[in-house]
């Protein structure tokens, strides 16, 4: 994520390797490239300087949310799209939406809840056949199977999670590598061309949540961070994604199902991680613990489940019983500070992770209703009376708010801080979905319990 305004970064995705600092009071990214310039954003206003050997992006303010992955924008390369935001851009929702969508194709795959990743027109799917847990990928056109992974023998979900048995981790594409995370913590990186194995970690196996893992992996300057672990006890892990190599573990509480958000403050790359009972700030680079507050989890069954939503030094997060919550962190001297910035008592989310929007979050709450807060001062700006169910996730498609629950239904909304306003429900499959839709173009894609589907929108 850039600064607002200054859309004059994106054309230098996908550069190599940024390094970050200081230079005369502004933040600066510096990128290893031939060229001769310094580009200065300046209260959006760009002035171009020479230097010797790099190309620089310089803007004013201390703090940036990155986007750590440089990829189309119409891809779907992790987590919650590209920048673990869940938005995405180009897609052409039409004037009057249809009362059915047209289905191109539908794949069997095999099950699971994670979401596929799009990039480069294949769909990565990571999914459970049988006793195995495999990666295949597929022509993103024609559902057509270009390549699928002998996988490896993957204990069987049970308990209250057994009617899930399949992974719930969604796929991370990186530089050519495609990196799956199984159910009980089996890490493993392919080859994004041909699936071949590039390294494997089964090291972190033996204990896990008691739902099974629902982290998906991050990947950020050659580093793949995980938590893994089980109740009370976790670890924070980071891997080079070239070799699988550990390059730092620091212990911590015990992994909670929502997965990694990668921020920055004063010049500081930070992991925001939801654990079982807190929301932490780890270190990228070192591991290094560097804000914690307590999350509560309350008595009964009640679970952190949600992602936290960064913007910028803010940090969103919620979870069953805790309510809608902001904070700040903020560098003062040698140490970071949490600001509390405001509570919304009256919401909360089970299974789902709000979207930012134009200063309001989106989102669907335990109560299973749609819900819009003003992400300014925390209020309650609508709360829509349909229910659907608190499994869900919510998307931001540009010109519509797209919201797919485990009924099946995809919803579609207006964006706005005024009232709801719905402009569609359709049905898109006949199981429930657990999966984030994904939306490129005038496709979208459903991954249901245990196959994938293509609609297209004239």
């Amino acid at each position: 994520m850039h600064p607002e305004g200054s859309s004059d970064l994106k054309i230098f995705y996908g550069l190599p390797k940024k390094h970050f600092f200081t230079y005369q009071g502004c933040f600066v990214i510096q990128i290893d490239v031939i060229w001769n310039k310094i580009l200065i954003i300046d209260n959006l206003n760009s002035r171009v300087m020479n230097t010797n050997s790099h190309l620089l992006i310089l803007f004013t303010g201390l703090v940036l949310s990155i986007n750590p992955f440089h990829v189309d924008s119409q891809e779907w390369s992790q987590w919650r799209g590209n920048n673990r935001d869940a938005r995405v851009t180009g897609f052409k929702a039409p004037v009057t939406w249809p009362r059915q969508l047209n289905q191109s194709w539908k794949v069997e795959v095999g099950l699971a809840d994670a979401t596929p990743a799009l990039v480069k027109s294949r769909l990565y799917v990571f999914t459970r056949q049988g006793s195995n847990e495999v990666l295949q990928c597929l022509d993103a056109g024609t559902g057509r199977q270009i390549w699928q992974t002998g996988g490896y023998s993957a204990p069987a979900v049970s308990g209250p999670a057994a009617s899930h048995p399949g992974p719930r981790s969604s796929p991370v594409v990186s530089e050519g590598k495609v990196i799956t995370l199984g159910v009980a913590g089996t890490l493993s990186c392919h080859d994004a061309e041909t699936g071949n194995l590039i390294w494997r970690n089964q090291d972190y196996t033996s204990t896990f949540p008691q739902f099974y893992i629902g982290l998906s992996p991050i990947v950020e300057d050659d580093l793949c961070v995980v938590l893994l672990g089980g109740p009370k006890a976790g670890q924070f892990l980071a891997f080079d994604v070239n070799t699988g190599n550990l390059k730092w573990k620091t212990a911590g509480d015990g992994p909670a199902y929502g997965s990694p958000f990668l921020m920055m403050v004063d010049g500081t790359k930070i992991l925001v991680f939801q654990t079982e009972t807190k929301l932490v700030g780890i270190g990228l680079a070192d591991g290094r613990l560097i804000w914690e507050i307590a999350t509560p989890v309350g008595v009964g069954r009640t679970n952190n489940s949600a992602s936290p939503v960064v913007d910028q030094q803010k940090v969103y997060y919620t979870g069953l019983n805790n309510g809608v919550n902001a904070i700040e962190i903020r560098k003062q001297g040698s140490n970071f500070k949490v600001n509390t910035l405001w509570k919304n008592a009256d919401i909360s989310t089970a299974y789902n992770t709000p979207v930012l929007k134009e200063g309001f979050l989106y989102g669907l709450s335990n109560q299973n209703k749609l819900f819009c807060i003003n992400a300014g001062n925390g209020q309650t700006v609508w709360i829509d009376q349909a229910s659907h169910q608190n499994f869900g996730s919510v998307i931001d498609a540009g010109t519509v708010m797209v919201a797919l629950s485990s009924t099946s239904n995809l919803v579609v909304f207006k964006p706005g801080g005024k009232s709801y306003a719905q402009l569609a429900m359709i049905k898109v499959a006949d199981t429930p979905v657990y999966a984030h839709p994904i939306l490129s173009g005038n496709r979208i894609y459903i991954k249901d319990n245990d196959s994938i589907i293509l609609y297209t929108i004239d």
